[in-house]
């Protein structure tokens, strides 16, 4: 399963339970993920993650304080994050749609329903690391492309209708694209 080498990542985890906490940890060590640094509510993260700048986060959604959402939407600030760009797994129990939808639009990169598997967070791991999507700006949304992949083979109209107002122009970070 280890076919990437994770070991220079440095991971933050924020989830108010311990015993999951330690569960996540002791996956990511056994992906080769040394630097693992952990925070127990949604206040304590945002300071983690200011103070140490991880290259992914991994959040559960219910927690005190500030959410998974919550954080989320605070990591994804452009005015105030370290990292907007941050990659964000997030872990939770809510597996309905308008749940995952709701996570999707508040910048999440990658959504696990628990119970959590070892390859399901490698797999997640690997894709918002190695091989991240482009983020959209626009001025109701900052985060990952929704869309995984253009598909040549696609002949039908865009989903996505462009309207001149919500145009926002790019960064100069190379991650980001203006819709």
């Amino acid at each position: 399963m280890n076919a990437v080498d994770l070991s220079s990542l440095r991971c933050l985890v924020v989830d108010d339970n311990s015993h999951m906490r330690r569960i996540v940890r002791m996956l990511l060590h056994g992906y080769g993920i040394r630097e693992v640094i952990e925070a127990e509510d949604g206040a304590s993260g945002l300071e983690m993650f200011q103070s140490n700048v991880p290259d992914f986060v991994v959040v559960d959604w219910a927690m005190p304080i500030f959410n998974g959402l919550e954080l989320t939407r605070m990591l994804r600030n452009v005015d105030s994050s370290t990292n907007p760009y941050v990659p964000i797994i997030m872990i939770t129990g809510h597996s309905d749609k308008k749940k995952v939808m709701e996570a999707r639009d508040a910048g999440v990169t990658e959504f696990i329903c628990k119970p959590l598997s070892a390859k399901a967070l490698y797999q997640r791991i690997v894709m918002s690391v190695v091989s991240p999507r482009p983020f959209v700006r626009t001025k109701t949304f900052f985060g990952p492309d929704r869309r995984r992949f253009d598909s040549p083979a696609y002949k039908g109209e865009e989903r996505r209708a462009l309207v001149e107002e919500d145009l926002i122009a790019a960064d100069n970070n190379d991650h980001a694209i203006s819709i």
